[in-house]
């Protein structure tokens, strides 16, 4: 499943409600039926009673034809009352299919970043929204021609299969929160967004053939209207053609009918949630729409997931472990003597940072030691063990 070259997207700096660059996106959002969604934060270390707080939202749209623009939010610089508002409009918006690679996390950590900023209650959903994972599996399913068990695929891997795209994830390890952010965390951050929707891409050109191929079957039928049963049964193939024209009939009407029903929930939804879009968005196509209906999910945060959990190893401590780990002789240990480097001390800022050797990280950071380092809350990445392909990218 090897998608064309596409061109890469401008990306956009938004760091101001006053700036052109707010206002471009504003107007991209109103233009645009499918969105992607992604975050990024410096996460916290283990056992913490808060979540990460959420210092960049990428927003990747395409108002049409095969032109995009990403749009990065700082949330550190931009008031976040000030576009709490439309975010969530955007969110819930009926107009707007929002794509996501395992987004549920990112939403309960912006929720609770948004929550600390004065905007009660946050995000709680995000519909109609369409995970990559789900599209990675149905095009496989109908690549292979046999239903397959659903795999859990890193983003990187799924581009690589797709589109044939070396996603590269070095600065996944970097630190979010640091000002200014570089080019390189730019460009990194935007690709994570802006190949959501190319993965999108393949998948609607693989449904709209499936579509087409249907309908042919249908046309090719209506020759054989006027012929009796005898003579439609002596004809080759013909009697086949007449029942799966039937049944394109049936289908037809069983899809016009939940479309039907949709739509009035849609309507009465609106009218018991105060908070649902106002944005003045462009209405979806038909084939989008019929995507969404039947491809479409939603994400929904529980009150549970609004707070932190702590892990906890099951089973009764003994009393005499802490002890035990007092007692114990410290081992000597000569490859390193003195403080260590990140100590405040010596100047440095308190935060410690390793690098990690390929062979430790398991051949590829992404499955290794660094990631797990970094989701515990510690800086970590890794010398390149392989140079990902080069990609071009306008900043505006």
């Amino acid at each position: 499943m090897e998608a064309e070259n596409h061109n890469p997207p401008t990306i956009y700096s938004v760091s101001s409600v006053d700036s052109p660059e707010f206002t471009h996106f504003t107007r991209a959002l109103t233009r645009s039926s499918v969105i992607g969604l992604d975050a990024e934060w410096k996460p916290l270390r283990v056992h913490q009673p808060t979540f990460p707080t959420v210092s960049l939202v990428q927003i990747a749209c395409r108002s049409g034809g095969d032109e995009s623009s990403v749009f990065l939010l700082d949330l550190f610089a931009i008031p976040l009352p000030s576009i709490y508002g439309l975010l969530k409009d955007v969110f819930v918006s009926p107009d707007v299919l929002k794509l996501g690679f395992r987004f549920k996390q990112d939403l309960v950590y912006l929720s609770s970043t948004f929550c600390s900023q004065g905007c009660d209650p946050g995000f709680d959903r995000v519909e109609p929204f369409l995970d990559i994972t789900s599209i990675y599996n149905y095009l496989q399913h109908k690549q292979l021609g046999r239903k397959i068990p659903k795999q859990i695929k890193s983003l990187a891997t799924i581009c690589e299969e797709v589109l044939g795209i070396s996603l590269s994830k070095e600065l996944q390890c970097s630190d979010w929160s640091c000002r200014p952010l570089t080019a390189e965390q730019k460009a990194y951050a935007a690709e994570d967004a802006h190949c959501l929707l190319e993965i999108f891409k393949v998948f609607q050109i693989k449904v709209s053939k499936e579509e087409d191929s249907f309908g042919e079957v249908t046309e090719l039928s209506f020759s054989h209207l006027d012929l009796g049963l005898k003579e439609i049964l002596e004809k080759p193939n013909s009697c086949d053609k007449i029942l799966r024209t039937k049944f394109s009939e049936a289908l037809e009407i069983v899809r016009a009918t939940t479309s039907s029903e949709s739509s009035h929930r849609v309507l009465s939804a609106s009218r018991e949630v105060p908070d649902v879009s106002c944005m003045n968005t462009i209405p979806m196509d038909g084939s989008l729409l019929q995507i969404v209906q039947i491809h479409g999910d939603k994400i929904l945060l529980k009150e549970s997931d609004r707070k932190p959990k702590t892990s906890r190893k099951k089973g009764k401590r003994k009393p005499s472990e802490g002890l035990i780990c007092k007692e114990r002789p410290s081992e000597k240990v000569d490859d390193w003597q003195g403080l260590p480097p990140w100590d405040l001390s010596l100047g440095g800022d308190g935060c410690p940072k390793f690098l990690c050797d390929v062979m430790v990280s398991g051949g590829t950071f992404v499955e290794g030691l660094a990631k797990h380092l970094r989701c515990v809350g510690i800086d970590a990445a890794v010398p390149y063990s392989k140079k990902p392909e080069t990609r071009c990218y306008s900043f505006e």
